[in-house]
């Protein structure tokens, strides 16, 4: 974890949790948004209020993925499953801008469907943080739009409520095109936690910590959320631990390769989850 510094009056709670980031995943790149300055639109951007809409924009968006994927299997996918991959695709960068800065510096922003906006060929988001939790003892506790909880378990219960938050107009604007229930989509939104903080964690060297702090983030019981983090360990075939998970949904990728399942589908077997995690050790 790093060690919190005194803040310039102008800058942001999260910009160097940003910065980190961009620096071990260049694939996503987080700018953050003056108080006068517009939110992008057009371009290749989209807000995450027009997809939390369901309209034309998430039209737009979800034909990127329809056309992605005869692209790259030669067929096309059910509407419901392209709408799967289109959300996977913003739900996983977009918890990352809630669970890296509270990973990293204990702070947790608040971010509005309106003050994101994702860019996903150039890898950007552009955001507006308004508000943001932290602890007492956290120098940015004074800087205007600090909300101070009082202990570790108040501020997993502020990150829980900020990607509900965030997520929540989300998934209602994707619902309908992917024939799943409410508890189901709250089991995809479950895994993008998981999945997208287990990744940045090892790219930061701290996957066990990681993994820990999952585990207390996210303990089966917290509302809308679905099951826990599902960790568990394998024996390689040398003896090697190789850890992995159990996903509380499905991502329907098994829809195009029903012969190649996602290593930590509840489809994969764990004699091809160590031959699949071997092979990438």
């Amino acid at each position: 974890m790093s060690v919190h510094t005194l803040l310039p009056a102008l800058a942001s709670p999260v910009t160097d949790a940003y910065a980190r980031l961009a620096e071990v995943f260049p694939g996503l790149r987080v700018r953050e948004l003056a108080d006068d300055e517009r939110s992008p639109r057009g371009d290749g951007w989209v807000g995450a209020d027009e997809l939390a809409a369901g309209g034309p924009s998430l039209d737009a968006f979800l034909a990127w993925d329809d056309a992605q994927v005869l692209r790259d299997y030669g067929q096309r996918a059910r509407p419901d499953v392209v709408a799967s991959f289109g959300l996977h695709r913003y739900a996983w960068p977009a918890c990352l801008l809630i669970t890296v800065p509270w990973f990293v510096d204990r702070r947790v922003p608040r971010l509005a469907v309106e003050d994101v906006a994702f860019h996903r060929e150039l890898g950007r988001m552009d955001v507006r943080v308004r508000e943001f939790s932290c602890l007492p003892d956290d120098p940015a506790a004074s800087l205007p739009g600090a909300r101070v909880v009082p202990d570790e378990e108040a501020l997993r219960g502020e990150a829980r409520a900020a990607v509900a938050e965030h997520l929540g107009p989300v998934l209602d604007g994707f619902g309908p095109r992917m024939r799943r229930g409410k508890r189901a989509l709250w089991g995809m939104a479950t895994d993008e936690i998981v999945e997208s903080l287990w990744y940045i964690g090892h790219l930061l060297g701290e996957e066990g910590r990681a993994m820990a702090e999952l585990g207390l983030l996210l303990p089966g019981t917290a509302k809308p959320y679905v099951g826990t983090p599902g960790f568990r360990e394998l024996a390689g075939p040398d003896g090697e631990v190789l850890p992995t998970r159990d996903r509380a949904s499905c991502c329907l990728f098994y829809t195009l390769r029903p012969e190649d399942t996602c290593v930590t589908c509840p489809r994969t077997c764990d004699a091809d989850r160590v031959r699949k995690l071997s092979a990438t050790a």
